[in-house]
């Protein structure tokens, strides 16, 4: 049903080799632009008049155009240089039409962009966060779009501030600057995302992100065929949103309306809204995003009908997409439209710029991530039961962390290869063209005493299916125990009674019957989760609990909260919800 999209096949080629497996892909990788500003100007040369940004303005949409774009980019681009700016730029506040501006204006003359995190600002708590990356990138410009809610973080970034792109502009040759940026020159500065150190600063330079959008064009021929148009809230500061989603936009001369929402209670209604208004042909977002998404369209014909209406491809990324919310839009697909987009994921980090492998044709199912793009080597080790350890290498890999000679040392094996930390298992062992299948970070494994590992990763999503609204997250626990036990982040449909840092949950009868049920249908110690503990106080994003994606950082929770984790291992505790004596 995917006909209509020119779908290229996997090809993938194998060696094996000194105990390792080594993937290609035998497609061949094209020429890619020297840097971001050559797509700008492309655009502006063929499509002037074309919509290029848009952000909601009252009941409808303030627009920038291609040949817009490029006047005001090169004016900011002409300020940047007259104000002597010789270092990163932090940008403080989100997605927004001016950040964008600002961003390519840098770019077009060689200078470094720091998108950070929204929250770093916003939230007192987080403040150190943010000393930390003010530390590591030393900036020589801050911009805020709002001088009152960033005035503290402005203050905190101990630099000259800029809160309007237009007190910039001004007119001046940037023509030698431009020219002079090449693919070994330093675009931005990407923060990953800390779940397991603080954050580091990966050296994003153009030609990663230029060689990229050559490799995902390759495979993916719709977006060459019509000009892209995203509605998406993802937020820059993050490689999926600012590098994969932005520059698809960019490359292929497409459109993107900056959705002002997001997959959040208060915020969702206005993607509802801003969905209504646009039809894209690539929607872009995280699996709790699109099962939002489908819930809505179920009870609202016309939304369903603009969703669907140009749509080419559904691209979830972040977490695997439950299988339910994967038929459904399928079904509605087919009922709305008669014809099914692709409904696909990538594999990458913001060390890979970051796509590294692709599922570019259809799958049976969520998880399967695909196989090797054009000019990415892949590398897989055996670590036993079937897991591989994935490391990759190519053009869109990068080269160095910012300020890290330690860290950047240890990214890399002898051969060349990024050490990415992540598990994968093929699809199947005898062919390759069917890709590979995420299974979880081995950074995140642990032993019991016994010896046995445990594939943490794995079994949290596990138990967050289990738990549903029960469960906001969990935290696996057990690394040299005998038992395996989580701690808790309430969802919304738990409460109850805080006691020292725990929770006497109203629903622990709840939770132990879902345990109990789990227990009697596993085998083994190491998915066998025989006692809980709900937390009473939410993560700390200030502390470190809390990365900028929202994710939890697992270790620096463990730590903070070691009480805990050992009253975890007391029967006598009131607040642990045990299952029944015989279930152990």
């Amino acid at each position: 049903m995917t006909e209509h999209l020119g779908l290229v096949p996997h090809l993938v080629e194998r060696e094996d080799r000194d105990g390792a497996v080594y993937l290609r892909s035998h497609h061949a990788l094209g020429a890619a632009a020297r840097s971001t500003g050559v797509w700008l100007d492309r655009w502006a040369a063929r499509a002037p008049e074309r919509i290029f940004l848009a952000e909601r303005s009252g009941p409808g949409w303030r627009t920038v155009s291609y040949g817009e774009a490029q006047a005001r980019v090169r004016r900011a681009a002409a300020g940047l240089l007259d104000r002597g700016v010789d270092g990163p730029i932090l940008i403080l506040s989100g997605n927004s039409v001016d950040h964008a501006l600002l961003t390519l204006a840098a770019q077009y003359v060689g200078l470094v962009t720091v998108p950070v995190a929204e929250q770093y600002s916003l939230i007192p708590a987080a403040h150190a966060r943010l000393r930390h990356v003010v530390d590591l990138v030393r900036p020589a410009l801050v911009y805020a779009e709002d001088a009152v809610a960033y005035a503290d973080a402005i203050e905190h970034a101990g630099c000259p501030a800029l809160t309007s792109l237009a007190t910039l502009e001004r007119d001046g040759d940037v023509a030698a600057a431009h020219a002079a940026v090449g693919p070994d020159t330093v675009a931005k500065l990407l923060l990953t995302s800390g779940s397991t150190s603080d954050p580091k600063a990966v050296e994003t330079t153009h030609g990663m992100m230029t060689v990229n959008q050559v490799q995902i064009a390759a495979c993916l021929p719709f977006l060459s065929a019509r000009p892209p148009v995203l509605v998406d809230w993802l937020p820059w500061n993050h490689v999926f949103g600012g590098s994969h989603n932005f520059n698809i936009v960019l490359a292929h001369g497409g459109t993107l309306y900056i959705d002002d929402g997001k997959p959040l209670p208060a915020r969702f209604p206005r993607t509802v809204e801003n969905l209504a208004l646009v039809s894209g042909t690539v929607s872009f977002n995280v699996p709790v995003g699109f099962a939002q998404l489908v819930k809505a369209m179920e009870a609202d014909d016309a939304l369903r009908r603009a969703y669907f209406r140009d749509l080419d491809m559904i691209f979830y990324a972040g977490a695997s997409l439950p299988q339910e919310v994967w038929a459904k839009l399928e079904r509605m697909a087919l009922d709305t439209s008669g014809r099914m987009p692709l409904i696909t994921t990538s594999w990458g980090l913001t060390e890979t710029a970051p796509a590294a492998l692709l599922q570019h044709q259809p799958a049976q199912g969520a998880g399967i991530v695909g196989v090797p793009l054009p000019g990415v080597e892949v590398k897989l080790l055996d670590v036993g039961d079937g897991r591989m350890d994935v490391r990759v290498r190519g053009p869109n890999i990068f080269d160095r962390y910012h300020r890290n000679a330690e860290k950047t040392t240890e990214a890399f094996d002898s051969e060349g290869f990024f050490v990415t930390g992540d598990a994968m298992r093929l699809v199947d062992a005898a062919d390759m063209a069917q890709g590979l299948a995420f299974d979880g970070r081995l950074s995140e494994d642990f032993k019991l005493s016994s010896g046995t590992w445990v594939q943490a990763a794995n079994l949290r999503l596990e138990v967050l299916g289990l738990l549903g609204a029960l469960a906001q997250d969990v935290v696996i626990c057990g690394h040299g125990r005998d038992a395996l036990g989580m701690l808790i982040v309430p969802g919304a449909a738990a409460s109850g009674t805080p006691d020292d840092g725990a929770l006497r949950c109203d629903q622990a009868a709840e939770i132990r019957e879902r345990l109990e049920a789990h227990l009697a249908s596993t085998t083994g110690s190491a998915r066998r989760v025989t006692r809980a503990l709900v937390l009473a106080e939410p993560p700390d994003m200030g502390a470190g609990e809390v990365t900028a994606k929202g994710n939890l950082n697992f270790a620096k929770l463990r730590a903070r909260r070691a009480a805990l984790v050992e009253r975890l291992y007391d029967d006598a505790d009131a607040a642990v919800i045990l299952p029944t004596p015989d279930m152990h």
